[in-house]
């Protein structure tokens, strides 16, 4: 076994039974489910097979015309490993073989495989984007191969994701649906390399990044307690929902004046909800759309019933829910499409009046209650199920900020959708992956650290060789006509500096291809073919210095800003450079500056005011018009000056 999947695949193994993804292997050995029909391996490479046989079982594989053998560990997993492979468009075989029988995929070819993944906008469909109609009809090519991987989140690594999976070869039938810059980016490489394509797509739409680090990356950022509390998740959520729930109590006792709504639900003024809907939908009178609403309901329990227990669904909660029973704590989840139905002990339960409370918090869009009330309900152990459509209250919370998040929380827990979309996919080597994501960490502290960590676990799954290419955030927001602080700038600043200080990486900016007015831009036909510029290795421009050049007899004092990774001149289109600034020490200092496009550099006038940094595309939605020759934009930027 190698080391790579040792350090990946068997540490969490005690962990994934929790999940039953280390039930009894069946009677033939089953593979990781990249291993499919039609599959495309990476050219280059060891080839590692993995799979799950009996404990100790003597495993043999042949790959084409390659053979291998291993023994399974205690826990039946092994991994079979070939030579690498050239490039190659004609289909082989792979079949692995235990004791009780074989397994058997076939049409696999040879050549690079990507791995894309982010949140909506790496999601963001080849139908949905510029153009898609005529791109799916001319999309046909049996040597470009996609996989979706179904969207689902664990508390610990899986061997399975959750549901089939299959490759398909582009197709008009296949394309549409699939993550458009992805597709596009394999559409180009295609073009340019000449060799089979595989890409393997796994996104969720709004999804922060802590959700997709590796359980290493975890521990490293956030430490052994969280990390427990996770895992604990898996095993016991009432116990792990008790362990959180001081944190959340603390926050909002802090923030509300020292009250406590779950344990004194009296103490709040109480107005009846006039239906089950987004409070956004209520009209006047409404709580204010950005933040904290509590919600209340008596329950009417029977000493039996009482003493049962039984499971609550409040339905789903857009965005965030915090949930209490006579005071004690049910869950504490995120999740647009996720019903919250909790488990409730009867050690929680009395007979007679029962208080469940919820606190929603909504940052964005629809608030609060998103199911129809038929769907709320307390179910006693046993099957009697009690309507819970009518009778609620809520309160208004002087609370906007949001609360801190559960490890497990679907959107923003611990590495909750590497576990269940990511680690499945196992030891198996890719050339490089594309990252676009960001959005939903603006304004959140230590996005570098993340980013960092979580570009070192796939390194860690997928082999240190693999590229990786991040797409700098597209420009969306309200427009401004005077420098000031931007949180996407910030960002892409981070995303800008993660890419120089790793040398197998990319910066690929999409700062040009947005619309201030759709966080979704449809253009993603210009950024899949940046991307596979930056995977073959072509540099993109990137700026490396500004430094002060005098003033001489026939030229005024400048900034010129050099650029690397330009091909041809630099050119600024319709006019002079614009969206760069000039700025001293504080941002209050910074001021617009048009300048020169010519060569490799953009030089600014300088109108004798200090001067130590220059900035380029810093706002959430700037204008920018200076590119290559390629038609490929400079990035945002921030530089000091020399």
């Amino acid at each position: 076994m190698s080391a790579r999947l040792s350090r990946w695949l068997l540490a969490p193994l005690a962990a994934t039974a929790m999940l039953g993804a280390a039930a009894p292997a069946a009677a033939r050995p089953s593979l990781a489910p990249v291993w499919g029909e039609g599959a495309v391996i990476q050219r280059g490479m060891v080839v590692e097979v993995q799979g799950y046989s009996e404990p100790n079982a003597r495993i043999t594989g042949v790959l084409g015309s390659d053979r291998a053998s291993t023994k399974a560990d205690g826990s039946g997993a092994f991994v079979l490993s070939f030579p690498s492979r050239p490039a190659s468009a004609e289909p082989i075989t792979l079949e692995v073989t235990d004791a009780d029988g074989a397994t058997k995929v076939g049409g696999l070819v040879t050549g690079d495989v990507y791995l894309c993944s982010g949140q909506s906008n790496m999601a963001f469909t080849v139908a949905a984007g510029l153009n898609g109609g005529n791109n799916i009809r001319t999309s046909s090519d049996p040597l470009l191969r996609m996989l979706t991987v179904p969207l689902a989140t664990a508390a610990v690594p899986a061997r399975d994701f959750d549901g089939a999976v299959e490759w398909q070869a582009a197709s008009p039938e296949t394309t549409g649906e699939f993550s458009a810059a992805c597709y596009y980016m394999l559409r180009a490489l295609r073009a340019a390399e000449d060799v089979p394509m595989g890409a393997i797509h796994a996104s969720w739409g709004g999804s922060q990044i802590r959700p997709w680090l590796s359980p290493e990356a975890g521990a490293e950022l956030y430490g052994d307690e969280d990390m427990a509390l996770l895992t604990g998740f898996a095993a016991n959520p009432v116990a792990a929902a008790a362990a959180f729930a001081p944190r959340w109590q603390d926050w909002y006792s802090a923030a509300a004046g020292g009250s406590q709504p779950w344990a004194e639900p009296d103490s709040l003024a109480w107005k009846p909800v006039a239906r089950i809907a987004p409070w956004t939908s209520w009209g006047e009178g409404a709580p204010e759309p950005i933040g904290n609403v509590w919600f209340r309901r008596t329950i009417e329990l029977s000493p039996e019933q009482a003493a049962a227990g039984g499971t609550v669904n409040i339905g789903i909660i857009d965005d965030l829910d915090a949930t209490w029973i006579n005071g004690h704590p049910l869950g504490f989840n995120h999740g647009w499409s996720t019903e919250r139905e909790y488990a409730v002990p009867a050690s929680y339960l009395k007979a007679g009046a029962n208080e469940l409370v919820f606190a929603a918090s909504n940052s964005w869009d629809q608030a609060g209650m998103q199911s129809p009330a038929d769907r709320l309900s307390f179910t006693v152990a046993g099957g009697e199920r009690l309507s819970l459509a009518e009778g609620w209250r809520y309160a208004s919370s002087p609370v906007t900020d949001m609360p801190p998040r559960a490890p497990w929380d679907v959107n923003a827990g611990i590495g909750v959708m590497h576990n269940r979309m990511i680690a499945p996919i196992g030891a198996f080597s890719l050339k490089g992956a594309a990252w676009y994501q960001g959005e939903s960490d603006v304004g959140q502290p230590g996005y570098d650290d993340r980013l960092r960590e979580l570009v070192a676990g796939w390194r860690r799954q997928f082999g240190p060789q693999m590229r990786m290419l991040v797409v700098q955030l597209a420009g969306y927001g309200e427009p401004t006509s005077r420098p000031g602080p931007s949180g996407w700038a910030d960002l892409r600043e981070i995303e800008r500096k993660a890419a120089v200080a790793d040398d197998n990486a990319a910066l690929v900016t999409a700062i040009d291809l947005g619309e201030w007015s759709d966080i979704h831009p449809a253009n993603k036909v210009l950024l899949g073919q940046r991307l596979a510029l930056a995977a073959a290795g072509s540099p993109l421009p990137m700026p490396v210095s500004a430094q002060i050049v005098p003033a001489s007899a026939d030229k005024p004092a400048e900034v010129a800003v050099r650029f690397s990774g330009v091909e041809g001149d630099l050119t600024s289109w319709s006019g002079a450079a614009l969206g760069f600034e000039l700025c001293g020490t504080s941002d209050e200092s910074c001021a617009y500056v048009s300048g020169r496009a010519e060569g490799d550099s953009v030089f600014l006038p300088l109108d004798g005011r200090q001067v130590t940094r220059v900035r380029h595309a810093w706002a959430d939605a700037p204008v920018v018009n200076v590119y290559d020759e390629r038609k490929v934009a400079i990035p945002g930027f921030e530089l000091a000056v020399d």
